[in-house]
């Protein structure tokens, strides 16, 4: 078009410019046959797309153990468009799993208990019933959440537990609708069955040490009078069997493995890593959105359909308070604005409280030799080149539940068993060949709470678990350790029997035994029931059996904070199955069920075993 413009000349710079423009735009307008309605849908699309940017379908809060479940089944529909925000890091370093061995080595789970990096490290107020102590709780903030920091231990609880859930008012969370979901997400080892799944994502193991205290602690529970079970998670939760694990080639199999590298590279998946959500925003008691900050500056996204929270059942609870829902007095006093009046945020705080009991082994086959430097750096190398080794398991290779006392319907006291000793969650070094179990009950009855400290959302809130706080919670402690004791008694140990090292024989009373779990009990990391789910008419429940948040539109919680009560063992396969079952209902979905699946049932109530 140069040549068109030989003739013209032009004195001012300034009009020059502007006649140019002009003659430019008329000129393409000419040449491409543009209107001026066309160029105005033009500049309105462009407006439409950068607002599109901010908007998405669904905001998932937390990219742990429920978030990276619903990221993937929520965009297997490609018309659906996910945005999830993850406070902590990405759970690999440069793609490589293998240069965050400190979470992808089974072996290496205490070095992120005990290190702020991928951890909240929330502590506890001083415990009045545990000698004043405060608690140490370690939560996940990392890709795939807690799933990146625990024990591996996958236990899905009792059938009898979704079954009270039904009757608590989570109807339709029964175990007949429960357990194809459990399925659903799972791939067994073993093979699929009435009970496992064989085409989850979630890839689920049993040991491969086939350690001789393994052997030696199943054989004592039989010799004290209890069953085996094959299958703690099917048929038979009742007695001492192999423990399932979420490891896969000697690999932590987390949610963040199992569902959301598998789904990252699809165009309607958003991810954003060290990004803390700090208010859900509302028109009126409408979700729109969310605000968060991110390296250093407050952003504000939207979303057209849901805003979902899967923080946990601190995070989820908190978030809720710091937007204006939860208990409106308590809201006030703090001069957040109240969006709706919801008193059960935060209250129904339960967790499993657990005691070690040590053994001292009198033969050198325990994990101590381990722990050296020199076996260290040999085990690492090993699952560095190949996954293979003392590096690719947990230890935590077998356990078992019982019944406390006759009457008790089903197993209310979980056992882990190690071949090694652990001491104040692996933050000091062990100090000699010794074998533990894990033990605690499992229905505690003390119920706790947790309250916002201020409005800033930095502030950890103010975690009171109430611990030990009622007679039968002191009782079933107490048992415990009689139990254990009788287990470990058992003829299958004679030969690695040392002496106790905790309790220790000096305690033997009730008194003292009562003494020494004040003095040493601890988290069993199982916070839960924070955000109840129930019927709208109960004035506790937080959100429905749809999940949704009663009293606002467009809002979920879906994580362990929904369980109406705590389950009867680890709850990481609980949670992953709650956010199964919640993204089918989020898709409109009908529920999966599954009737008349046999559970066992012992022969008499009459008797403990």
């Amino acid at each position: 078009m140069s040549y068109l413009m030989k003739g013209f000349k032009c004195h001012s710079p300034v009009i020059c410019k502007v006649a140019g423009s002009l003659f430019k735009v008329r000129t393409l307008k000419n040449v491409l046959g543009i209107t001026e309605q066309q160029l105005k849908i033009s500049r309105a699309s462009s407006q439409l797309s950068s607002e599109k940017a901010n908007s998405y379908n669904y905001i998932i809060v937390g990219a742990g153990s429920a978030g990276c479940v619903l990221a993937n089944r929520l965009t297997e529909d490609p018309q659906s468009s996910v945005l999830l925000l993850e406070a902590g890091p990405k759970d690999t370093l440069l793609g490589s799993v293998r240069l965050m061995w400190k979470i992808h080595m089974p072996a290496a789970l205490t070095y992120n208990l005990c290190d702020e990096k991928y951890n909240w490290y929330y502590h506890t107020t001083p415990q009045r019933h545990l000698d004043s102590r405060v608690m140490y709780w370690p939560r996940g903030r990392v890709w795939g959440g807690s799933s990146s920091l625990n024990a591996m231990v996958y236990i899905r609880g009792h059938a009898e537990d979704y079954n009270r859930w039904s009757r608590e008012g989570a109807l339709g969370w029964d175990y007949e609708r429960c357990l194809p979901y459990f399925k659903k997400a799972q791939t067994h080892e073993l093979g699929p069955d009435q009970y496992r799944g064989g085409n989850g994502p979630l890839h689920v193991s049993r040991g491969k040490t086939n350690h001789a205290l393994h052997q030696a602690f199943l054989e004592a529970a039989q010799q004290a009078g209890y069953p085996f079970t094959d299958d703690m998670n099917g048929y038979q939760q009742e007695g001492f069997g192999w423990m399932d694990m979420t490891i896969h080639q000697g690999q932590r199999w987390s949610t963040a493995s199992a569902y959301l590298r598998p789904a990252i590279s699809r165009p309607n998946l958003s991810v954003a890593e060290k990004t803390l959500v700090t208010k859900i925003l509302f028109q009126g008691t409408k979700c729109i959105g969310v605000e968060y900050v991110k390296n250093g500056q407050r952003k504000e996204v939207f979303a057209s359909k849901e805003v979902i929270l899967s923080g946990g059942a601190i995070n989820s609870p908190q978030l809720l308070m710091l937007s204006g829902i939860g208990n409106a007095d308590d809201l006030k006093k703090l001069g957040i604005p109240v969006v709706c009046h919801l008193p059960g945020v935060g209250q129904n705080l339960q967790d499993h409280l657990e005691v070690y009991v040590q053994q001292k082994c009198t033969k050198p086959i325990t994990l101590y030799s381990a722990q050296k430097p020199l076996n260290m750096v040999r085990i690492g190398l090993e699952w560095l080149w190949k996954f293979t080794g003392e590096g690719a398991t947990a230890h935590l290779e077998s356990g078992g539940f019982i019944r406390s006392e006759p009457g008790v319907p089903h197993p209310d006291i979980q056992f882990h068993f190690l071949p090694s000793q652990v001491i104040d969650h692996g933050r000091v070094a062990s100090t000699m060949e010794a074998y533990q179990v894990h033990v605690g009950p499992m229905r505690s009855t003390s119920v706790g709470w947790l309250k916002l400290k201020s409005t800033d959302p930095n502030d950890h809130p103010i975690i009171e678990p109430n611990y030990l706080s009622t007679e039968r919670d002191i009782w079933e402690f107490r048992q415990c350790v009689k139990l254990t004791r009788e287990i470990f008694a058992q003829k299958a140990f004679e030969k690695f029997r040392g002496p106790e090292i905790q309790p220790g024989d000096h305690v033997q009373s009730d008194k003292e035994i009562d003494a020494f779990i004040r003095q040493k009990a601890d988290s069993a990391y199982h916070p839960s029931c924070t955000c109840k789910m129930g019927q709208p008419s109960d004035s506790t429940a937080v959100v429905d059996p749809q999940t949704k948040v009663i009293g606002v539109e467009n809002l979920r919680v879906v994580d362990a904070s929904i369980m109406p009560s705590v389950v009867t063992g680890n709850l990481n396969a609980p949670t992953i199955m709650i956010a199964e079952k919640a993204a089918d209902i989020i898709k409109g979905l009908p529920s999966l069920q599954e009737k008349n699946v046999p559970v066992y049932k012992p022969k008499t109530l009459e008797t403990q075993r």
